[in-house]
């Protein structure tokens, strides 16, 4: 019998209100502390690539996992390091209530009020909409609960109500689905159920009025680090292997590019004792003074 193999990793086609992006900039390598943390707006700055022809997709297809980064002007404006944290988007909302449905009261679940959660992300509090997605839990104090989370495995509206039970350390309200959209969503999470061999051992997945961060898995985090620099190696290959001048009346030494405009110029000159001995070869940049009367066409015309 032959084994196939199967692979497990398919290539992410989120869209970019699902992304958010951390930047972190730092002068050099030796500024470790004081760290400013700016949220940079993924969806203006990502865009999707679509299938073509080429491909073999229909053009309305995103191609996944191939996004164009852009890196405006405004907010890339210094030299030095970017650290760019690119990860799922994070909805910080609360949990309205923990309760259990009517009908079916061993499915326990946390209820969210979508008037607690941002109006950028209701679209995705919709029946099914968040299945998928991870809870994570912060204690009172704000900081998060490590290492500990829960899938969201369904998602439905529902509206609360009122049972008459005999035990009475049960809650009286329960919930129960509903077909048209309300302000309430009632989410059932894994693990959720207690183990056989202890019953008694029912999984924490939150308790009311307690603050959660609820993210997509749609990819995993990366982070890229992107350093802006005075020379790449264009420019530096520039000044090894351009077009160069050099005036023999005043000296002026100029370096031109690939399409020979200009790219530096120097003032060469010795410098000398009374004795008029040599003691330096001085090069001295000459960007704020440019001759351009040493441009290479009307020295080689």
């Amino acid at each position: 019998m032959a084994l196939g193999t199967y692979g497990i990793t398919r290539p992410a086609d989120m869209s970019p209100e699902d992304v958010e992006i951390i930047m972190n900039y730092t002068p050099s390598r030796d500024v470790t502390q004081n760290f400013v943390l700016k949220k940079l707006d993924a969806a203006s700055l990502l865009t999707p690539y679509f299938n073509n022809n080429e491909t073999g997709g229909n053009t309305n297809e995103i191609l996944g996992g191939l996004y164009n980064l852009k890196l405006p002007a405004d907010q890339f404006n210094k030299l030095g390091i970017y650290t760019l944290m690119i990860r799922p988007a994070e909805i910080r909302t609360v949990i309205t209530d923990c309760g259990v449905l009517s009908s079916l009261p061993n499915v326990k679940g946390i209820v969210i009020d979508l008037n607690n959660v941002p109006s950028q992300y209701r679209n995705k509090f919709v029946n099914q909409g968040l299945v998928g997605f991870r809870v994570e839990y912060l204690n009172s104090d704000g900081t998060k609960i490590p290492n500990f989370f829960r899938i969201i495995t369904s998602s439905f509206y529902c509206e609360p109500v009122v049972q008459n039970l005999t035990n009475t350390i049960q809650k009286s309200i329960r919930y129960r689905y509903v077909e048209g959209a309300t302000n309430l969503l009632f989410c059932t999470l894994s693990p959720s159920s207690s183990p056989t061999n202890k019953p008694s051992a029912t999984p924490f997945i939150g308790q009311p009025n307690q603050n959660i961060i609820i993210t997509n898995t749609y990819f995993n985090p990366i982070t890229t680090e992107i350093e802006i620099v005075d020379q790449d190696i264009s420019t530096l290959a520039i000044a090894l292997y351009g077009n160069q001048t050099k005036s023999m009346e005043d000296g002026i030494y100029t370096i031109y590019d690939s399409n020979n405009n200009i790219y530096k110029q120097y003032n060469l000159y010795e410098i000398k004792d009374q004795f008029n001995t040599l003691l330096y070869e001085v090069r001295q940049d000459r960007n704020e003074n440019i001759d351009f009367s040493k441009a290479f066409n009307n020295i080689t015309a």
